[in-house]
């Protein structure tokens, strides 16, 4: 199975922390050690053996093990800081994974968790233990805890400001599912799109550094695709939009608080799924916006 990261795959390739192996024979992995024998030396990785069933198997289980630490953070921790006032989402964070047990890897909040992996590797996990007549309800509440994170993200503008989105325009930041990528498969950006169509807003200006292509190729031929309309630059998703949302992780986000006071109308709300402007939010709110983020209690102006 390969394990290896979306946008980080040549550097996984070069310095894995794992190979695995399945094989069914000795003369199998004879030869696989001859493939890999840079790595089977190596004392800082791990070189491991096993059947065909248990590599498959190790691959599912792992994806599904990563995807519940994400789920967790965003369904667990996230809504107890956005829920609780007084509760700041980074320190919180800082205390948790200060205790080795823990760690850092995925603590971060998010509206969604995309891509192509964990959603599908979930399903056939869930799909696969049932076949063989067994419960698979906490691979399903990952599922579905996962989906309620985007869900509760994007009606919080109706159920905390009263935000009516009909007749709207709205400036989206981000279409890829996370930075360093152009693959938009299960992007938090194409569900927050698809509800955004819904709700008859007028015009949608959508920016990614990367990915806007192939956003727009998942919109083809959908009837209200001309409301969606991509922009070269953040600054033309930013200005005159009376709602931002940043729905990708893209690192250059997080220093756009001065173009957004420079671009965005006073009394615009800001939708910050990815806690990029985590540090700025009592600064733009001391310029005149709303904000609702995710793991944060909605700051009206």
């Amino acid at each position: 199975p390969e394990f290896l990261v979306e946008g980080k795959a040549i550097e996984g390739s070069i310095r894995p922390p794992r190979v695995v192996v399945g094989a069914d024979s000795e003369k199998d992995f004879v030869i696989f050690k001859n493939i890999y024998s840079r790595f089977v030396e190596a004392s800082n990785i791990n070189y491991i053996e096993v059947s065909p069933a248990e590599a498959e198997a190790s691959k599912l289980l792992a994806n599904y093990i990563l995807f519940n630490r994400l789920a967790n953070c965003f369904d667990v921790v996230g809504r107890v800081c956005e829920k609780f006032p007084g509760l700041s989402f980074e320190n919180i964070r800082k205390v948790l994974i200060s205790d080795g047990r823990i760690g850092d890897w995925g603590f971060y909040d998010s509206l969604f968790a995309g891509g192509s992996c964990f959603i599908k590797d979930a399903r056939s996990l869930s799909h696969q233990l049932k076949v063989k007549g067994v419960k698979a309800d906490l691979v399903d509440d990952v599922l579905a805890a996962n989906q309620r994170q985007l869900d509760n993200f994007l009606i919080r503008a109706e159920a905390e400001l009263n935000f009516n989105w009909s007749g709207k325009t709205v400036g989206v930041l981000g279409l890829a599912f996370k930075q360093d990528t152009n693959d938009v498969r299960n992007s938090a950006a194409l569900g927050t799109v698809e509800f955004l169509l819904n709700k008859g807003v007028e015009r949608i200006k959508a920016y990614d550094p990367v990915a806007g292509e192939n956003f727009m190729k998942y919109f083809a031929g959908h009837k209200d695709a001309g409301k969606i309309n991509p922009v070269k630059e953040e600054a033309e998703a930013i200005a005159m939009a009376d709602i931002l949302i940043i729905a990708t992780d893209w690192p250059e986000f997080r220093g756009i608080a001065d173009l957004i006071i420079e671009k965005l109308p006073k009394g615009a709300i800001i939708m910050d799924g990815r806690r990029m402007l985590a540090q700025k939010y009592e600064e733009l709110a001391r310029a005149g916006y709303n904000i609702i983020a995710v793991g944060s209690p909605v700051i009206k102006v």
